[in-house]
């Protein structure tokens, strides 16, 4: 079988490190630094800056980015046209993002001012000079030109209105409602979900008028607003007839005693843990002590690349898939389940190929050494988390005794490499999930939080000490490949956390580093802070991403990472596979055709991006539809959004988002302060911060348009004034202090 070997290009190096120096430039509060300054708060490396240097001076010469007087760099200013992408507001003003980020950043466009604009379309509008304001030019703008729409085709649920049948569509990207005609064509009925094609855009004395092409099913019902998701996010659906035939002919030609020289090591002990629900084993664990009884720890990954092969339709739809997806009740897979459930999916007592990462370490779980092999596996017993976990604490019942002994063996070794990784600066969030339980119709009838034994950690450190190992195998080949990267914060988002969780009486370093944060997140366990602080350090990372780029992962303190261990579910673990294939077969990694792995790793950081998205949204359809018949009902909640128009607050038990209204606050007049990370009310001087919490009522559901309304359950300004009292009469030793302490682990 042919692999592909990647290689990165100092073109590539340099895409990806001017998406940086933009990025960090648009920062709201993002204050003029000279290049040398820029690029430490960007993280970049002594070895790298000359890279940074060459970037940095393209985006010069291109006119993206200026530098002014004493060197300061900043963006452009505001021209006096500007093409960007819109975003509407249900009030009838909008913003256009430019294309080309300036120093003012988005363009405000006032009602009456947005053409036929919607969301996401692409625009060109006229800027207008507002005059001053505290010493800063204010601009405004008129949309002259859609140049590409975003959206043709919207999902929504269709009704008969006075003036005739209208669409109202879900979610906030189209918010006003389309006018339909001929809804007998395809049988539609009001309170029907509905796909709806545009005829013509919306005027001003005009609603948009459009077409169904397609009818989804009633409005509410499981099965129908999980279609709905599938057409909004445009998620992938069944597999095509040649998909579908590779598959079953390489599950027809799998013959497990067929070992092509892969190490047989079916008869030792062998275990999968997974979710209750899974189906798709991507991963099994081995335990053993080697002759001089250091740990061998076996990582035994699914062989996904025996069986799809490089640029077969079955490759070509997984790459274009990225991932597979898990919606609430129901899973569309990267791959045919013939292969993901099927012969890939390593079942208990079934024989399957796999790919096995040998770790060995001492008795302090420091790592001695590392290799990898093709392998036969042969799974002893597939676990649950929750099976493991009362395992463990004893409850052995329908567990094997061998099985058992593992378990306490993996739970010895995971804890050792977790210290260990701990004291190397590893992150860990405390930011529980929710898990809902739905009843056989596809309802959420309530929610609780998610299981977080600790065999979840055990196979979460297993399968990190795996990925971490064949990136590091792959770095030492010196060939590019996809790793997952994590970049380090920037000193601008840093600034900002520290001035955040200063509000809640804790101090950061002005450059904290993995230790200092460590400290915070310990500091602030158990307190009634603690979510909000979470949240706020998850808010201040970038995301994690797919790239060729040899940036470590921050969050993880791991120099060299990619993805090795779910290749059933995952295009990047794939990818690495027929790398370390290629290794294993000749003991080195030669040159190949090379795909382009910067854009690969864009579109496969854009798919997991709509799986997480189309996630979200489902699961927040479903518990607005149970919360619909719990008005009046109080909920737990942290404030996590503040805007000049309201307070958003997410409720801990159901992990939703709700927005109180600044005219729900109490009688007073709230100003919104954006740099305190706060809104204040002028007359009583009552203060509501990120992260605080507050008990709220809830008013009103719009499902449709995936609104919870809530106020607050209690008196907000004399409570807040009781807090404030009770902070002055505290007896002060002064502030806490995330950083320079010892901590107990």
């Amino acid at each position: 079988m042919g692999a592909l070997i990647y290689f990165f290009s100092e073109s590539d190096m340099a895409e990806i490190l001017k998406e940086r120096i933009i990025r960090h430039l648009k920062q709201a509060d993002y204050t003029p630094v000279r290049p040398g300054q820029l690029a430490k708060a960007l993280g970049v490396r002594s070895e790298d800056y000359e890279q940074f240097k060459g970037a940095f001076e393209e985006l010069r010469r291109a006119g993206r980015v200026v530098i002014g007087g004493r060197n300061l760099v900043g963006l452009p200013p505001m021209s006096g046209q500007v093409i960007g992408t819109f975003r509407a507001s249900a009030r009838g003003f909008g913003f256009i993002t430019p294309l080309e980020p300036n120093s003012h950043g988005d363009l405000f466009i006032p009602p009456g001012k947005t053409s036929e604009a919607m969301t996401g379309d692409t625009v060109v509008a006229k800027v207008v000079r507002q005059g001053k304001r505290s010493g800063q030019m204010r601009f405004s703008g008129r949309i002259i030109e859609v140049l590409e729409r975003a959206e043709n085709r919207f999902v929504g649920t269709l009704s008969k209105e006075v003036e005739g049948w209208i669409v109202q569509p879900d979610g906030s990207r189209f918010l006003e409602p389309i006018s339909v005609d001929d809804v007998g064509a395809k049988g539609a009925r009001a309170k029907d979900k509905v796909v709806v094609e545009i005829l013509t855009y919306p005027t001003e004395k005009y609603l948009a008028r459009g077409v169904i092409l397609e009818v989804l099913g009633r409005a509410g019902q499981y099965a129908t607003e999980i279609r709905s998701i599938v057409c909004q996010y445009h998620l992938p659906e069944e597999f095509d007839a040649d998909c579908q035939g590779e598959a079953r002919e390489a599950a027809g030609q799998f013959r497990a005693e067929k070992t092509d020289g892969r190490e047989d090591i079916t008869g030792k002990v062998v275990i999968t843990i997974d979710p209750p629900d899974a189906k798709d084993f991507d991963d099994a664990i081995s335990l053993e002590r080697d002759a001089d009884g250091n740990w061998v720890l076996g990582v035994h990954i699914a062989d996904v690349s025996s069986f799809v092969v490089s640029g077969s339709a079955l490759d070509s739809e997984g790459r274009e898939r990225g991932n597979s997806v898990y919606l609430p009740g129901k899973t569309i897979p990267m791959l045919p389940e013939i292969l993901s459930n099927g012969v890939c999916s390593l079942q208990a007592g079934q024989k399957r190929y796999a790919k096995s990462a040998y770790i060995t370490y001492d008795r302090d779980a420091k790592i001695l050494s590392r290799r990898f092999a093709n392998s036969v596996i042969c799974s002893t017993q597939r676990l649950t988390y929750q099976q493991a976990d009362k395992a463990l604490g004893g409850r052995v019942k329908d567990v094997k005794p061998e099985v058992v002994r593992l378990l306490k063996d993996m739970e010895s070794l995971s804890r050792a490499i977790e210290e260990r990784r701990v004291r190397n600066g590893m992150l860990h969030l405390d930011l529980p999930e929710t898990e809902l339980v739905l009843d056989k119709s596809g309802r959420v009838v309530d929610a609780h939080p998610a299981d977080d034994s600790y065999p979840h950690t055990m196979i979460e450190m297993f399968m990190v000490e795996a990925n971490e190992a064949v990136a590091s195998l792959l770095d030492r080949l010196n060939v590019a490949f996809m790793r997952r990267i994590h970049p380090e914060p920037d000193a601008m988002s840093m600034k900002n956390l520290a001035q955040l969780v200063r509000a809640f009486g804790y101090n950061l370093p002005r450059n904290p580093d993995r230790s200092a944060i460590q400290d915070l997140l310990d500091a602030v366990k158990g307190a009634e802070c603690s979510f909000g602080v979470n949240l706020a350090v998850l808010r201040s990372f970038e995301k994690a991403q797919y790239s060729p780029l040899d940036m470590g992962h921050f969050a993880l303190a791991s120099t060299h990472y990619c993805h090795f261990t779910s290749p059933i579910r995952r295009y990047a673990d794939l990818m690495v596979h027929r790398l370390l294939e290629r290794y294993l077969r000749s003991g080195s990694c030669g040159r190949v055709a090379e795909p382009d792995l910067v854009e690969t790793g864009r579109h496969i950081t854009f798919t997991e991006q709509r799986a997480e998205d189309a996630e979200r949204e489902l699961t927040a359809v479903l518990i607005l539809q149970m919360l619909s018949s719990h008005i009046g009902e109080e909920l737990d909640c942290v404030v996590t959004g503040l805007t000049n128009f309201g307070v958003f607050v997410q409720c801990l038990k159901y992990g939703i988002e709700g927005l109180v209204r600044t005219g729900d606050l109490g009688a007073d007049e709230w100003k919104f302060e954006p740099k305190a990370h706060c809104i204040t009310g002028i007359r009583s001087g009552c203060t509501i911060r990120l992260g605080q919490a507050m008990k709220v009522r809830i008013v009103s559901v719009n499902v449709p348009a995936r609104q919870l309304n809530v106020i607050p359950a209690e008196d907000v300004i004399g409570k807040g004034k009781r807090s404030a009292a009770a902070k002055k009469a505290k007896v002060s030793g002064g502030r806490r202090k995330a950083g320079g302490r010892k901590r107990k682990r």
